[in-house]
């Protein structure tokens, strides 16, 4: 997988994360509107803070080991989201 297909799975997936947590939101009245605003932000930043380390790897470390290492901290975190989107209802 290249630079930009990477940048394009990880903002397609972002989104994808988003348009769920808005429509969390939406559909159950019972939802702490805080706790969703807390999570877009962090869906959001998750997203800036992935493409930006895709265009700047981090130097001294192989190209292969730190996408590894990228893709790995990214599915950490998305399991994450999706674990705090499930205990909000």
């Amino acid at each position: 997988m290249n630079k930009r297909d990477l940048k394009k799975s990880i903002n397609n997936l972002c989104s994808e994360l988003f348009a769920e947590c808005v429509a969390i939101s939406l559909y159950d009245e019972k939802v702490d509107k805080s706790n969703v605003e807390a999570l877009l932000q962090s869906i959001v930043s998750m997203n800036c803070d992935f493409v930006n380390r895709v265009s700047h790897p981090e130097p001294g470390l192989a190209q292969k080991d730190y996408f590894k290492k990228l893709t790995t901290s990214f599915e950490e975190q998305v399991t994450e989201i999706i674990d705090q989107m499930n205990n909000m209802h």
